[in-house]
């Protein structure tokens, strides 16, 4: 066995076992604490409501080792058996080496690899989910979103790809600056259209309708020194009964979308502060930030593919017999994360200490931080949310911070 496919090995396993370490720490706390309602959440839901969300907690974890073990398996019989370099000769047998027949090879790898996770897909929508209560999605509209993001992944990814492999013969050595500058232009210019011109294609979009409460977080908005021209509401029951609120966008093309699920569950002063905490993502750069962090992380991955395409040992190591690129781009996509995965905790924290920030903005500009912290405890009540993480889990994975964690630093501020 070639020396790199062990450490492709060795690597995949280490995190799989790093990942069923943390659920199974975490798993273990939630099931310490799912006898009676803690004393601290007596005013975030009643126990009949606490034990339904400790039971969908439990499930969702238990069906996320599965697969974890699962999506391992997969990915290590295809890379250990040469399915990838087997396939990449019989395509090319086919269909040639051009530049078409290439991206369409490295088109055709991603659905097969995403095809046996769709199992547990429709187990986590149409039996998990469905059991609690979210699921509000049909199998008709669930093979449709499947079927359109398909399309729409092919019309978009297939010509950006063309590109990619056309730029290193165009420009040489130097073609994976060019191409970082490519991708990132066009992550900047979805930003812009995947709200107008793809997310409607799944979900409808509308501005919320005049009256009271739009006057009210209008207001806000101007106060806070966000120049909104409109807030969305977007049909988000129309799949899930869980609730949500974003930002996106920038500049005159930013837009703040409130689910219609989150207007049923809150009061015009829990929206208010809802609206308030998005507005200071906004305000305070966490936006810009992040965007260039993704760049940091994007020109990292092109310079690592430039690298490893022109090593032998590194196609060797994988079975394949070439020259060309694009075998580099799917092994260092697919290969990735089993190195980029224990950097989540950094991410995870500078996730935190964003929602922290804009937490803080929202009380300030509320002046006072009972309604951010009334419409947290619905959120987490509706959303059926673990209450009792365990801290290294909640450390580890956690884009958001507790519950606890979030009131403790809005009361004690106030």
């Amino acid at each position: 066995m070639h020396w790199l496919l062990s450490l492709f090995l060795v690597l995949l396993v280490l995190n799989v076992f790093k990942s069923l370490y943390l659920d199974l720490l975490n798993r273990r706390n939630i099931q310490r604490n799912s006898g009676e309602l803690p004393e601290a959440f007596r005013q975030v839901m009643n126990d009949a409501t606490y034990h339904r969300s400790v039971s969908y907690s439990l499930e969702k974890n238990r069906l996320g080792m599965i697969t974890t073990v699962y999506d391992a398996l997969v990915l290590g019989l295809v890379i250990s058996l040469g399915f990838l370099p087997f396939l990449w000769v019989e395509w090319g047998g086919l269909w040639g080496h051009s530049i078409w027949s290439e991206a369409a090879y490295l088109v055709a790898v991603t659905i097969l690899l995403g095809l046996p996770n769709l199992p547990f897909d429709w187990y986590d929508t149409f039996k998990l989910e469905e059991k609690f209560g979210f699921n509000k999605s049909s199998i008709g509209l669930w093979i449709s979103d499947k079927a359109k993001g398909t399309l729409i992944g092919l019309a978009i990814g297939f010509p950006i790809i063309c590109l990619l492999l056309k730029l290193v013969d165009w420009m040489g050595r130097s073609w994976w600056l060019w191409g970082f500058v490519l991708v990132l232009l066009f992550q900047l210019t979805m930003i812009v259209l995947y709200p107008k011109l793809i997310l409607p294609l799944f979900n409808k979009l509308e501005p919320l309708e005049e009256g009271e409460l739009k006057a009210s977080l209008m207001k806000l908005a101007d106060k806070a020194g966000f120049a909104a021209r409109t807030i969305e509401v977007m049909d988000g029951s129309r799949r899930s009964g869980h609730s949500n609120a974003y930002f996106s966008g920038f500049g005159r093309f930013r837009r703040i979308v409130l689910y219609d699920t989150l207007m049923e569950q809150l009061g015009a002063d829990e929206l208010k502060a809802v609206l308030a905490h998005e507005i200071g993502h906004y305000k305070l750069g966490h936006f810009p930030k992040r965007i260039v962090l993704s760049a940091v992380g994007l020109f990292v991955a092109f310079g690592c593919i430039a690298f490893l395409a022109e090593s032998n040992w590194f196609y060797r190591g994988f079975g394949f017999e070439t020259t060309s690129i694009a075998p580099a781009f799917l092994l260092v996509t697919l290969l990735s994360g089993l190195i980029t995965s224990w950097l989540t905790p950094l991410f995870s924290m500078l996730s935190r200490k964003h929602e922290y920030e804009a937490d803080a903005f929202a009380r300030k500009a509320l002046g006072e931080p009972h309604s951010l912290v009334g419409a947290l405890r619905k959120l987490n009540e509706k959303n059926l949310s673990n209450l009792t993480p365990h801290p290294l889990y909640s450390a580890f994975y956690y884009s958001h911070p507790t519950l606890l964690e979030r009131e403790k630093a809005l009361l004690a501020a106030s």
